[in-house]
C-alpha cells in the first residue's frame, strides 16, 4: 500500500470504501441470486403443470376441448431419442364443474396415462399419494391442490363428482381424491384436477388410441426456444407444437419485467462503488502531492505515477470485491439451507425467498463490476499530470 507522513486521512477512507464495495457488491449478488431463483421457482411450476412444449392438432378452439389426435405417431421415435428432450408424455383436457353439497367450482380435468412423469407432482404433495394409472383399480383416482381441497372443504379419500358439457348434454363422472399436492401457484391449484386420460377418451368419445395431445419435457430450459422450432418442423402441418413462452406469456413477460428492476440496483451499486474508488483515489493523489512532485522531479513519467495510484485502488477494490463475494455467498447458502426470509406464497407464489446460485452470473458480476470501477479510475488519475512538481515539493 501507498504509505506517507499524512497516510492518516488515507487509512480510515480506505477501510470505508472497502466496506461500501463489500456492501455493494453483496447486494448485488444477492439480488441476482434472488431474482433467477425467483424465475426458476415459477417457470418450473409452470412447466410441471404444462411441460416445455405441447402438441396439439391445429384449430381455433380456446375451450379446452381438443381435437383428437392420433397416440401413435411417426414422428415419436426421433423426438423421445433427441438428447435434449427428456420426456414425451400423452394428456388430455376437459373443462367440467366439481359439486359437492355446498360447493360449486369450475375446474379443468387434466387426463394423463401410464406414462405421465410424476415427478413435479410427487415433490409437491403435502397428503396422499400419486395414483398408478397402469393399476386399472386406480383409475378413478384424482389428485388436487390444497387450494381447491380447502375451498371445495374435501379430504384425503372423499369423493367428489365432476360434470361436463358433451354437446347438449350433461356427464357426470365420480373420483375419488388420493392425493393432495402444493405448488403454491394458486391460478394453476385452482384450476386442476389431475386423473386419468380414460375418463376423458369416454368423455369425447374417443377410444384409446386417441389422445388430446403430448408434452415435451426438455432437459435444460434454455433450450426451449429451439427445441420449439425443431418439434414445430418434425410434426407434420396437421400439428402444431407451442412452447411454454407461447402458452402463458403473461406469465413470462411478468418474469422478463423483474429483470429490469435487477438492472436498476445492479447500476446505482455499480454506481455507487465507482464512485467511492474515485473519492478514496483523490484523497490518496492530494495526500501524495509531495511524493508526486518528487518522483516527478526524479524523471519520473505521468503514466508510471498514474499506474501507482490505479493499481493501488485496485488492491482496494480487490479486498472490497473479496468480501462482497463471500458475505453474499455465506448469506445466500443461509437462506438457501433454512430459508430464514419467508414470503407470502398467495402473493409471490413462493412461501421462502428463493436462492439459485448460477456460476456464470456471479463471474459476470464481478467482471462488470471491476471493468466498470477501473474505467472510472482513469479519470481521477489524469490529475497526476496536472501536478506541478515545483509546486508540489515547495508547499509540501
Amino acid at each position: 500500500m501507498i504509505k506517507g507522513s499524512r497516510g492518516h486521512y488515507s487509512r480510515p477512507v480506505i477501510r470505508i470504501s472497502i466496506l461500501a464495495i463489500a456492501l455493494s457488491l453483496t447486494i448485488m449478488f444477492v439480488s441476482i441470486a434472488i431474482l433467477t431463483g425467483f424465475q426458476q421457482e415459477i417457470r418450473d411450476k409452470v412447466i410441471g403443470f404444462t411441460g416445455h412444449i405441447q402438441i396439439t392438432r391445429f384449430s381455433g378452439n380456446t375451450n379446452l376441448v381438443p381435437f383428437a389426435v392420433d397416440r401413435q405417431q411417426a414422428f415419436l421415435p426421433a423426438l423421445r431419442a433427441h438428447p435434449k428432450i427428456k420426456h414425451v408424455q400423452v394428456y388430455a383436457s376437459k373443462a367440467g364443474i366439481i359439486r359437492t353439497s355446498d360447493q360449486i367450482q369450475g375446474a379443468v380435468l387434466k387426463g394423463v396415462g401410464a406414462d405421465y412423469d410424476w415427478d413435479f407432482f410427487r415433490k409437491r404433495m403435502s397428503q396422499g399419494n400419486i395414483p398408478d394409472y397402469s393399476d386399472t383399480a386406480q383409475k378413478n383416482n384424482v389428485i388436487i391442490s390444497k387450494a381447491m381441497a380447502d375451498q371445495m372443504n374435501l379430504k384425503l379419500n372423499d369423493p367428489i363428482r365432476m360434470y361436463f358439457i358433451v354437446g347438449e348434454h350433461t356427464v357426470g363422472r365420480k373420483f375419488k381424491v388420493t392425493g393432495i399436492f402444493e405448488t403454491g401457484l394458486e391460478e394453476f391449484d385452482k384450476l386442476f384436477v389431475i386423473g386419468n386420460l380414460v375418463h376423458i377418451q369416454k368423455i369425447n368419445g374417443w377410444d384409446s388410441g386417441q389422445v388430446g395431445g403430448f408434452e415435451v419435457v426438455l432437459k435444460d430450459f434454455r433450450d426451449v426456444v429451439e427445441m420449439g422450432k425443431y418439434v414445430y418442423h418434425q410434426i407434420g402441418f396437421q400439428l402444431d407444437a407451442s412452447t411454454i413462452y407461447q402458452l402463458y406469456p403473461q406469465i413470462f413477460d411478468w418474469l422478463d419485467l423483474q429483470d429490469m428492476n435487477v438492472v436498476i440496483i445492479l447500476s446505482l451499486m455499480i454506481a455507487v462503488s465507482a464512485i467511492t474508488m474515485i473519492s478514496t483515489l483523490l484523497i490518496l493523489i492530494l495526500e501524495r502531492t509531495s511524493m508526486i512532485g518528487v518522483l516527478k522531479a526524479l524523471g519520473l513519467p505521468n503514466r508510471r505515477i498514474r499506474k501507482i495510484f490505479v493499481y493501488h485502488a485496485l488492491y482496494i477494490l480487490g479486498w472490497g470485491i473479496g468480501i462482497g463475494n463471500l458475505s453474499g455467498f455465506t448469506l445466500c447458502l443461509v437462506q438457501q439451507k433454512w430459508g430464514l426470509v419467508g414470503l407470502p406464497q398467495e402473493s409471490y407464489y413462493v412461501p421462502v425467498v428463493p436462492i439459485h446460485l448460477d456460476l456464470f452470473n456471479i463471474l459476470l458480476l464481478n467482471l462488470i463490476s471491476v471493468t466498470a470501477c477501473y474505467l472510472m479510475l482513469i479519470i481521477p488519475s489524469l490529475i497526476v499530470a496536472r501536478i506541478n512538481p515545483v509546486k508540489a515539493i515547495r508547499f509540501s
